[in-house]
């Protein structure tokens, strides 16, 4: 299984953002997907999360409201669609597949939110 991530750069505060996710071969050989971020001197932290074949999402407190995660089943393709984006938010961020507990972790894309 492979992640492919692309979306991040640099983003005035109040703005938006979107990071997707393509999984090879297929959504359906995972359980979850979701993204993981870490910031410049802090721990990796869980971001959002969604369950591939039910309704099941999580996100952090801090970005609850501001940040929604998408499935696209036909493209094999979940999104992390980031609005009201704060210098908080700011960070390398991981999008990963879980299994059994297990999570594996594609390439990190950068977010920046300054001005």
């Amino acid at each position: 299984v492979q992640l492919q991530a692309s979306g991040g750069g640099l983003v005035q505060p109040g703005g938006s953002l979107r990071l997707s996710c393509k999984i090879s071969p297929s959504m359906w050989s995972v359980t979850g997907m979701g993204w993981d971020r870490q910031a410049p001197g802090k721990q990796r932290e869980l971001v959002a999360g969604i369950i591939v074949a039910g309704s099941n999402t999580y996100y952090i407190d801090s970005v609850r409201g501001r940040f929604t995660i998408l499935r696209d089943y036909g493209e094999n393709t979940i999104h992390l669609q980031m609005d009201n984006l704060k210098s908080e938010d700011t960070a390398d961020y991981f999008c990963y597949h879980e299994t059994g507990g297990i999570k594996s972790y594609g390439q990190g894309t950068l977010v920046t939110v300054s001005s």
